[in-house]
């Protein structure tokens, strides 16, 4: 579960950040940027942040609040599924990260493996839409997540710069710990399901 205290802080950041935006004068502004910092103290107060850097990072949003996007890919081998390891934090995830503007949602997912995994896939089919809350330096930012399921085509294991290990693992072989929020039990088991299934109806949040 979430804390409440995050998203109380979420909620009040993303409406100075749209309040900001449509502001008019100078006397909403100061108003709003309050909100910001408000909600900055509210994460220091029950973490390590600093509330100046806190503040300069919501102050860096601009524009409508809203959820960002990650993308995630499901690829399996012969029934075996494909994890990386983080090197920012040693913990397995589905290859992905957050989709990069100009970018349809299945071509950052397909990029993304073979950025950090060395594989050229395809994706053919939406697993599922999630509502996902991410932890770290992420838990400041709501985010949904998209997973698709993709035809591995070629390519061989190659880890990167964010990467430390790549390999296939079936359902009882999954490595631990998972890094962070990136990927779920969930998202693990809809995606078994899904390669099982070739008539899965995508899921959602």
């Amino acid at each position: 579960m979430i804390p409440a205290w995050i998203n109380w802080a979420r909620e009040i950041q993303a409406l100075s950040q749209t309040s900001l935006h449509f502001s008019e004068n100078a006397f909403q502004v100061e108003r709003y940027n309050r909100l910001t910092e408000i909600a900055a103290e509210i994460i220091a107060a029950h973490t390590q942040s600093d509330v100046p850097e806190l503040v300069q990072n919501f102050q860096a949003q601009r524009g409508y609040a809203t959820p960002r996007v990650d993308v995630r890919a499901a690829v399996f081998r012969q029934g075996k599924l494909l994890l990386v390891r983080e090197i920012s934090d040693d913990g397995w995830t589905l290859p992905g990260g957050w989709a990069d503007v100009g970018d349809t949602p299945s071509l950052a997912a397909e990029r993304e493996v073979r950025e950090e995994a060395g594989f050229a896939v395809k994706a053919n089919k939406l697993v599922g839409v999630y509502d996902a809350n991410r932890v770290g330096e992420l838990t400041l930012f709501h985010a949904y997540k998209l997973v698709f399921l993709c035809d591995l085509n070629g390519g061989q294991a190659r880890p990167s710069s964010e990467t430390s290990a790549v390999g296939f693992y079936g359902r009882d072989e999954i490595p631990q710990p998972f890094s962070g929020e990136r990927t779920q039990w969930r998202y693990i088991e809809d995606a078994f399901a899904a390669y099982a299934d070739p008539d899965w109806v995508t899921v959602f949040d």
